[in-house]
């Protein structure tokens, strides 16, 4: 193997990443763009030109004036910096085994600190938004209502609903819908009966289709893009809120569906467990974040503890409508 820099990072992005590690098109393009911005800092900072670089030149401290720079010239966050530096530190993890001569310079760089960051609040929206939102997409379009129910009810990141197939859908019982997600891993999602009736028709249009077929296309045919997700659930967001404006919020994102189902389940009362197997995270720590942050799980939490010392408050829970009731009665 080639173990110069460049051969090296060659070898990283097009074999190990993809191959090896099975990281996904958007983390290979993650980590050639942190590359592509610290090569244009060596220029400025170590006037080197790309085919002069060196393992050595990702020294400690040039790696360290290279996050100040994104921050000085670019304006990057704290978070930003740190993915950019886990870029380089996965990069000098695989030089370690493949060029040893080389672990003077990444054991330096491996210990560098991340930059702490502010936890970002999680934004859910209520049942009754989901509702009203899926109401305009109904009015819109079959593609559009079934796009956003399964977005919601499968708690899906954008790009796992942007990435499915025909073949990923399973409308006969038990109705599942298969994701693959980070490290292309795969998980079945199980799908509520009004989904399967709401796909159901979405996939009648598609009949005939390869199974390999994308499941959702844009006017022009093309498979669906997260960008083209967005607009569309930001274009009936808008809609939703002008009719809605003391529920809807004018802003909801495809992440914050999947927020608002995991709270949504949450308030439930289903077992953290099963929503770490939704979401598809690998630990329950993750999941937690959900529990710490949903302000009625704390409410609930509290009125209860309050009821068992000075007896039932004014709060009661005969009204709480089912979790899946503003699917139900969607017309």
């Amino acid at each position: 193997m080639d173990t110069s820099f460049s051969g090296l990072l060659r070898h990283f992005l097009l074999v190990h990443l993809p191959d090896v590690k099975g990281s996904s098109p958007n983390t290979v393009a993650a980590y050639r763009d942190a590359f592509v911005l610290f090569l244009r800092y060596a220029a400025q900072a170590l006037n080197k030109t790309p085919d002069q670089v060196e393992v050595a030149d990702l020294s400690a401290e040039s790696v360290t004036g290279f996050l100040e720079w994104l921050a000085a010239r670019r304006g990057n966050t704290a978070a930003t910096r740190n993915t950019r530096l886990a870029a380089v530190k996965s990069f000098l993890g695989f030089v370690q085994t493949r060029a040893p001569e080389h672990i003077a310079t990444a054991r330096p760089v491996l210990a560098l600190p991340t930059a702490k960051t502010a936890r970002p609040a999680m934004a859910y929206v209520s049942t009754a938004a989901v509702k009203a939102l899926l109401g305009q997409a109904r009015a819109a379009s079959a593609r559009d209502l079934a796009m956003l129910a399964l977005l919601y009810d499968t708690a899906a990141r954008v790009q796992e609903l942007a990435d499915l197939r025909v073949c990923d859908i399973r409308l006969a019982g038990p109705a599942t819908v298969t994701l693959t997600g980070k490290g292309s891993k795969t998980r079945a999602v199980p799908i509520t009966k009004q989904v399967v009736s709401i796909m159901s028709a979405h996939l009648a249009r598609l009949a005939g289709a390869p199974g390999d077929t994308r499941l959702f296309a844009n006017r022009r045919g093309e498979p669906i893009t997260r960008a083209g997700i967005a607009y569309i659930l930001a274009r009936h967001t808008a809609a939703a809120h002008q009719d809605h404006p003391e529920s809807v919020p004018a802003k909801i994102t495809p992440h914050m569906l999947r927020h608002s189902k995991a709270s949504h389940l949450l308030e439930a009362g289903v077992n953290l467990i099963y929503i770490r197997d939704l979401l598809g995270h690998q630990s329950v720590t993750t999941t937690e974040i959900y529990a710490k942050t949903n302000p009625e799980l704390k409410r609930k939490a509290i009125d209860q503890a309050t009821t068992a010392i000075v007896g039932e408050t004014r709060y009661t829970h005969q009204d709480r409508a089912d979790l899946l009731d503003w699917l139900t009665n969607l017309r």
